[in-house]
């Protein structure tokens, strides 16, 4: 078993495991050579490059886990919505209407995405078995989102406005998006993944009543939706600072919280029912080499000793990331997160 596996289980480790979001991507040398070759998507879609993606962090910094290189967006795609990269994610056709909610199918996973579970198997097979391999999928609300939206978007005008003028309307987008979450996530448990994170990047945008109201409960029909596949589960909420009472009623085993939400609070109001993951500020590594380690110290001091925490960063690595800081980060928590009884 690995120490992440052990970790969100809440059991003793010898040390604390460590990985990092977004730590395959454009800081690393190896991806980028192969990004000047091939457009986004078509590495996810090609398992040899999303398999050596995937492996690259693993071999240069060493950490515990690897996150299956992919995006959250692709369930979607294969639900009908016609996906592009420019280099920003994009749907062409927004949803904003009962017939185009009524349009999206609930794919099958093989079938429409095999490319994914193909992936999973070959990382799998390559990794030593000490090292966990995370698979990973976007919460009902973020991809709801996307979907209205048709981007990246600031306000979230076009959802909140189906959200609030038309709620049945929205609360089927969000069913059908879930149900076909948890066929997908459940496939990737199938193809090796051992960790499951869902990813609700935009949660942050919604005030609490309205979380608890729409987000939250398709996040728990998902999460339930999981269990059979026996893998932990690890929510992430960006700007999960006002939200997170309400994200530990989510069923996951574990809260990931970004670097916004106090650590030793959080580990404190959780206790013995569920694990905390994070929460290192990302831009901390892009600063001198004495401040990475003085904030990794920080962060693990914060975890405290009890069993059930894993290092990991409160957002995604950013693309000017030195590679030797990331490096280091690793390198401390390997050095300084020496747990007694593991």
């Amino acid at each position: 078993m690995s120490l992440l596996v052990d970790a969100l289980e809440r059991r003793p480790v010898p040390r604390v495991p460590v990985w990092m979001m977004r730590q395959a991507g454009r800081y690393l040398p190896e991806y980028r050579a192969i990004r000047e070759k091939h457009d986004f998507l078509a590495m996810v879609k090609t398992p040899d490059l999303a398999t050596e993606v995937t492996l690259q962090p693993v071999r240069v910094l060493g950490v515990d886990a690897a996150i299956l290189f992919s995006d959250i967006l692709i369930p979607l795609e294969a639900m009908g919505a016609n996906l592009t990269f420019d280099p920003s994610p994009r749907f062409d056709r927004p949803l904003r209407t009962k017939a185009d909610v009524d349009g999206l199918r609930v794919p099958d996973p093989v079938d429409e995405t095999g490319f994914v579970m193909e992936t999973l198997r070959a990382v799998r097979r390559a990794l030593p078995p000490e090292v966990a391999l995370v698979g990973f999928g976007g919460a009902p609300w973020t991809l709801a989102s996307y979907l209205v939206e048709g981007e990246t978007s600031r306000q979230f005008a076009h959802v909140k406005e189906m959200m609030f003028a038309e709620p049945e309307l929205f609360r089927e987008l969000l069913r059908k998006i879930t149900d076909t979450l948890i066929l997908h996530l459940n496939a990737q448990a199938d193809a090796g993944a051992e960790v499951i994170q869902i990813f609700d990047s935009w949660a942050g945008a919604l005030a609490p009543e309205d979380y608890e109201a729409f987000a939250l409960p398709e996040t728990r029909r998902l999460v339930g939706g999981l269990r059979r596949s026996a893998v932990p589960v690890i929510l992430y909420v960006n700007g999960s600072g006002p939200l997170f009472d309400l994200m530990a009623r989510s069923r996951a085993h574990a809260l990931s919280i970004d670097w916004r939400t106090d650590l030793a609070s959080a580990r404190g109001q959780c206790g013995a029912a569920m694990a905390i993951q994070g929460n290192l500020d990302p831009a901390v590594l892009l600063g001198p080499a004495p401040l990475v380690e003085t904030r990794v110290a920080g962060v693990l001091e914060r975890a405290g000793e009890a069993p059930g925490y894993v290092f990991n960063l409160g957002h995604g690595m950013l693309p000017a990331t030195p590679v030797a800081s990331a490096r280091l980060v690793v390198d401390t928590v390997k050095r300084l997160g020496r747990r007694n009884g593991g």
